[in-house]
């Protein structure tokens, strides 16, 4: 009977769609080491992180792929395997080509139920079968076309070495004959390439409106992606005034606030309040990012801000990831300032999204970081390296604001315990997943936030800083390996159908794995620290190094412990509310 209890459970918990993510993309020419970088946070209640990983393959002649939708787990069908599959590492491979995803949704009668390929599928199938970015975008939308798309609309953020592409797509419906095919099945997208020096960013909202109609280096799309609008009566225009997001996944208030204003904020930071991108005409322009504010708000659907900026300044992994930890600070959305965020600055806001007082509905924010995030990274695809080396996922679970990243190659050829599938889950607790022990980390600093959050950042800050110089030492040793097997041997070895590099990916490995764990077991002593440090709400003394003083508790010491405020809004908020009862008079 348990059993059966908590199978219904996890299927339920299977159903719920892992719709509400944020990407950052980055291009190499805007990337402070000439990296492309990619963002994402895959947020759902339901969905546990762990760091998927599948080596290369070879496959026969009639090999079968099976189809699992990733959101429900529902089996959709198969598709033949082709005669070699790479490796990927999360949402990365072995060629650094890194794949995200934002849902949009869209419209609702273009759902194919009767479709093979879902989103996560596409992703990670063109991992397993393309090495550029052009490449990717071929074998997502061939795929979709072939077997039918199974999902709703997507964005796709798509990266290689030299290039970065944002596509979006959305199925056609249902459209029978009298057989029960489909005869309209398959996809409508477009695709554009982020101009090199500039960075974008989406959010569950599509975000490409009109788009060169002659230009294939820059903008790709399928032949019907107007003609289809059309027939469906969603634009009766020019062709060089079609826009896919206003056809396709029309705005409304939650579009822009609940999704366009992450995309926004994120711009906003990285771009220092100044977003610069060429005009209609093709003449570079800078405006203030709060231009756009009344758009970001959701109060008019006029004042959109562009596709993709210029930022002032070159953008490190550290920037992206930091972006990651947004709860719309220091802007009108900020969330630690009302009262929503109680007496200790919580900027979090359980479920639901919006409510209903006095006949009126209200909304509560939706920042790019989130209490219920199952895994987030920042890949990073670097072009000055040889493929063996260059590819780097920098990979963490749950909530962004309080949990660390820390990289792995995508040649590594093993997964750190505490990232490896299988080990718990959403309904099984262990002690060794990093998953479970970040959010112990993160459910301890909601009841203290302002204080207990701070000082978790400060170690965030101090790993993952220092890894970023660590990673380019490892490199530079892996780079001396790979240098040192000789042409001769490279050529005998693969002839052979040997791996030639496999001393660089066990150095590769150990760095990995072995950062991955340190950084770990310094989480599960955090936690520790927290609980010493600020129980019941107290905040214990501690010495320079660390230790707590001693005779804490004692009645010659009582400053050693001590007790923060509420915030300003919240006494005055309680004041106002039940101050003619707890007057002191």
């Amino acid at each position: 009977m348990i059993l059966t209890a908590l199978l219904a459970v996890s299927f339920s918990f299977m159903s719920i769609r892992t719709d509400a993510c944020t990407n950052v993309i980055v291009t190499p020419g805007a990337s402070a080491d000439g990296s492309a970088l990619v963002s994402y946070a895959a947020d759902s209640h339901q969905l546990f992180g762990e760091l998927y990983f599948k080596v290369a393959g070879d496959w026969k002649p009639g090999d079968l792929r099976k189809i699992y939708d990733w959101d429900s787990g529902q089996y959709l069908g198969t598709i033949p395997q082709v005669a070699h599959t790479y490796q990927r590492v999360g949402n990365m491979n072995e060629h650094q080509l890194i794949i995200a995803e934002t849902t949009f949704g869209g419209r609702s009668e273009l759902a194919d139920p009767k479709g093979i390929m879902d989103y996560g599928s596409l992703i990670y199938i063109a991992l397993e079968r393309a090495k550029t970015a052009k490449e990717a975008i071929h074998v997502i939308a061939d795929l979709a076309n072939e077997y039918g798309y199974f999902s709703s609309g997507e964005s796709f953020s798509i990266a290689d070495k030299n290039e970065v592409w944002v596509m979006e797509l959305i199925g056609k419906g249902q459209k029978l004959d009298a057989e029960g095919n489909n005869l309209n099945k398959g996809i409508v997208w477009v695709a554009r390439r982020i101009p090199d020096g500039y960075i974008c960013a989406h959010a569950n909202q599509a975000r490409i409106s009109t788009f060169p109609l002659d230009d294939p280096e820059n903008c790709l799309y399928s032949e019907d992606v107007i003609s289809f609008a059309r027939e469906m009566k969603y634009f009766d225009g020019k062709d060089e005034e079609f826009s896919f997001c206003d056809a396709y996944a029309p705005l409304d208030f939650m579009g822009m606030r609940g999704c366009e204003a992450r995309a926004w904020s994120a711009l906003n930071i990285l771009s220092d309040g100044k977003f610069t991108f060429e005009d209609e005409q093709g003449n570079l322009v800078t405006r203030d990012s709060y231009d756009y504010i009344d758009y970001a708000m959701g109060w008019d659907k006029t004042k959109r801000f562009p596709l993709f900026v210029k930022p002032s300044r070159k953008i490190t992994v550290k920037n992206v990831a930091d972006v990651m930890r947004d709860h719309y600070e220091g802007t009108p959305m900020d969330m630690t300032q009302d009262i929503g965020a109680g007496g200790n600055a919580l900027p979090y806001r359980w479920r639901p999204m919006s409510f209903e007082y006095k006949g009126k509905e209200y909304m509560n924010e939706r920042a790019i970081a989130t209490q219920q995030t199952g895994f987030w990274f920042v890949g990073q695809s670097r072009k000055q390296l040889p493929d063996e080396i260059g590819g780097v996922i920098w990979f963490g679970t749950d909530d962004a604001a309080t949990s660390y990243l820390t990289p792995i190659y995508t040649n590594t050829q093993a997964i750190p315990e505490s990232f490896r599938e299988g080990n718990g889950s959403m309904l099984e607790y262990s002690a060794t997943s990093a998953f479970w022990m970040t959010n112990r980390v993160a459910n301890a600093c909601y009841k203290m936030y302002d204080i207990m959050a701070a000082r978790v950042r400060e170690d965030i800050d101090k790993w993952e800083n220092q890894m970023m110089k660590e990673l380019v030492e490892n490199d530079a040793k892996a780079l001396e390996i790979y240098r040192s097997v000789p042409e001769k041997k490279v050529a005998k070895a693969l002839k052979k159908g040997r791996d030639p590099y496999l001393a660089v990916k066990e150095e590769l490995t150990d760095f990995s794995v072995d950062n991955a764990q340190k950084i770990f077991n310094h989480w599960v002593d955090l936690e520790t620290l927290l609980l010493l440090k600020y129980m019941d709400g107290n905040i214990k003394s501690q010495n320079p190094d660390g230790s707590f003083v001693t005779n804490g508790f004692s009645d010659d010491k009582p400053g050693q412990i001590k007790n923060r405020a509420y915030t300003d809004k919240w006494i005055e908020k309680v004041v106002e509310d039940h101050g003619e009862v707890i007057e002191m008079r």
